[in-house]
């Protein structure tokens, strides 16, 4: 079934198969887009989930002459990513990682990973301090993997605006991080 026929039928008769079909579609996408910021399972999970009710409830708002329905889930996903990191649940949870929870995929490669995963939390550190419109494109750009075409179209900005708040992010980032990630 198309994906337009399964957003017809979740809008207008609140089909729980369409809904589930429509999420099947994209869960796994969303789940990485999620995963890739945030590096924990059981949270990917969750946020993930509540991703998915947010599309649902707001599902009738969705204007296809706007946007496609997958750049407007990620904008979904965006938003409450940006919403968890400003939560007083993210700021109060420990920044440290019991080795016990860290997830290793080679024992060989204990260290990199370490060190991975400690320049992607000083990395979505910077990100979290910038204005929320900022970090959306950033998140849609470097996480989602979206055009800058497809980013302007979502956000409703110019491409060149938002190909100028990305590039001054990066600059932003190098700076700010410096040597740490980059030297």
């Amino acid at each position: 079934m198309k994906e337009e026929m399964l957003i017809k039928l979740v809008r207008e008769k609140s089909d729980k198969e369409s809904a589930n079909k429509l999420i099947k579609l994209y869960y796994k996408s969303i789940y990485v887009y999620v995963y890739r910021q945030v590096s924990c399972e059981e949270l990917s999970k969750d946020l993930t989930q509540e991703i998915f009710i947010s599309m649902l409830r707001s599902i009738r708002n969705f204007d296809s002459s706007k946007s496609s329905f997958k750049t407007w889930l990620y904008k979904i996903s965006s938003n409450k990513i940006i919403d968890y990191y400003r939560s007083k649940e993210y700021k109060h949870t420990t920044k440290i990682t019991d080795i016990e929870e860290f997830e290793f995929r080679d024992s060989i490669n204990i260290e990199k990973e370490i060190i991975q995963k400690e320049k992607l939390n000083e990395i979505l550190n910077v990100v979290n301090s910038f204005e929320s419109n900022i970090q959306q494109i950033f998140r849609l750009k470097f996480f989602g993997e979206m055009t800058f075409k497809e980013i302007s179209e979502l956000i409703s900005l110019s491409e060149s605006t938002v190909k100028t708040k990305y590039y001054s992010s990066i600059k932003k980032l190098k700076k700010e991080v410096g040597d740490k990630i980059y030297g």
